[in-house]
């Protein structure tokens, strides 16, 4: 009897680009156009409720309060969305926009460095933090939650040391740019909105048309199909962290635009916040699922009840009290759902 002869190589097979994922791709991209009817439903009742408790509700002033104060948060949720989609979480969001605000600010304060490189220095420390994030859960394999939960205390560690506990009064014109106003049917509104809405067009656009986008939501729908496909998934990561940590540099670029300071104490809840934007918006916390313009109406969401209940005059308590119980029925909702696709 003769053994069959194979042939042998010491070469590696060449990956299959989206090989076990091309049956998939239409399911990804519908998981990128995921309905945002409810999260708009939502937000017209709110609006309608609150417009009939107050009659300055819909007034152009107010309406343009509610995009203001929406906009750190708003553009938080970006980031915070990217990593979700890949099935993490972000706790330290809120904390590495005060440390990147501290940075730029100071450097351009108390150190006399202009302020362009100030902005992007600052932006650069946020960046950072989310190299160190992503480093942390593709190279150690930590739960993404837990390594948010240390960085959260570093970074809000290094806000106290490097400021001193001090405010920084007197930041530089270029760093309040976008909280100055152009009027819009005699409504003012900020550069900072525009901003902000430029950054959801280009994230939406991103995820949408880019190959790189499509990864994104591969890696969090079924990240070993995603590395089998020739994907490296531990680099993809990686640079979603890093592009999440530079949007909260441009949020915190934002809030001393809006603050007119630099504030050692900003951004404590922000991270909770930015998590209910998405949530609300419709994005799964198990990943592959959801975009930019449900987190958008998110954002908008929170904005219109905070604003809405402060014109009522109900307590700042109760209005925790009511986002909280916002925040879990949209997370039982994402739950029900998730059940019933894997029944």
């Amino acid at each position: 009897m003769t053994t069959a002869e194979y042939p042998t190589s010491t070469e590696a097979p060449t990956p299959v680009p989206l090989g076990p994922l091309s049956r998939a791709w239409p399911a990804l991209r519908a998981a990128a156009g995921v309905s945002i009817a409810g999260p708009l439903v939502a937000l017209a009742l709110a609006m309608v409720f609150f417009s009939l408790e107050s009659g300055q509700f819909l007034q152009g002033p107010n309406l343009s309060l509610v995009l203001q104060q929406v906009i750190e948060v708003g553009v938080l949720a970006i980031g915070q969305t990217l990593i979700i989609l890949t099935a993490g979480i972000d706790l330290s969001c809120g904390a590495v926009m005060a440390f990147g605000m501290i940075v730029m600010t100071k450097l351009a304060v108390l150190s006399g460095v202009p302020a362009i490189p100030a902005i992007l220095l600052g932006i650069a420390a946020c960046a950072g933090f989310g190299l160190l994030n992503g480093m942390l859960v593709t190279k150690i394999r930590l739960p993404a939650f837990i390594v948010t939960l240390g960085t959260l205390n570093i970074a809000m560690a290094l806000v106290h040391i490097y400021s001193n506990e001090q405010t920084i009064a007197n930041p530089p014109s270029a760093m309040t740019f976008f909280g100055r106003t152009f009027t819009i049917g005699g409504t003012d509104i900020t550069y900072g909105v525009i901003l902000m809405l430029a950054l959801y067009a280009a994230v939406w656009f991103v995820l949408t048309q880019t190959a790189w986008g499509s990864h994104v939501y591969a890696v969090g729908n079924n990240p070993e199909a995603t590395r089998l496909s020739g994907i490296r998934t531990d680099r993809l990561l990686i640079s979603v962290y890093v592009v999440a940590g530079a949007i909260y540099g441009l949020a915190a670029l934002l809030l001393v635009a809006r603050t007119q300071v630099g504030d050692p104490n900003a951004g404590q809840t922000d991270n909770l916040d930015s998590i209910t934007a998405v949530v609300l918006g419709g994005t799964s916390l198990f990943g592959g699922r959801g975009n930019v313009v449900g987190t958008l109406i998110g954002a908008l969401i929170v904005g219109v009840f905070r604003n809405g209940l402060v014109l009522m005059g109900v307590s700042s308590v109760y209005q925790i009290l009511i986002t909280g119980i916002l925040v879990i029925l949209a997370v039982s909702v994402d739950q029900l759902s998730h059940r019933r696709q894997r029944g």
